[in-house]
């Protein structure tokens, strides 16, 4: 059996006593920001193939079409971009439906420089 935890919770929340709903709803969503910002960076920095394959699947590709698409960013050096953000901004540059884009990325019908012009501008 664990030792029992010391009651300290008063002592502990001194800090928040004088601050009001509003400015305790601030420094919960600061506080939640602090927390969740190292994940997004990660997230943003760190993807492998099977991630992007992932992503592409829960878009409504087959395994075997996110397989060749990936294959495509991958060849493109836009991996860390994300396969299903290169899909989404070729389907909205071209006018096309997201399955579309991706097939037809898949099929090759768009050159690496085409590619990599779409986040030439900063953008991420």
């Amino acid at each position: 059996m664990s030792p029992k935890r010391k009651d300290d919770f008063a002592e502990r929340q001194q800090h928040l006593d004088g601050l009001s709903d509003q400015e305790l709803y601030e420094r919960f969503w600061k506080l939640s920001q602090q927390v969740v910002e190292p994940l997004i960076e990660e997230a943003r920095t760190h993807t492998s193939p099977s991630i992007e394959r992932s992503v592409l699947i829960r878009m409504g590709y087959n395994s075997l079409d996110a397989k060749a698409i990936v294959k495509k960013v991958q060849e493109a050096e836009l991996l860390g971009k994300g396969a299903g953000h290169l899909v989404l901004k070729i389907a909205e540059k071209e006018d096309l439906e997201i399955r579309e884009a991706g097939l037809a990325l898949k099929e090759g019908q768009f050159e690496i420089g085409y590619l990599q012009g779409l986040f030439e501008r900063g953008e991420a």
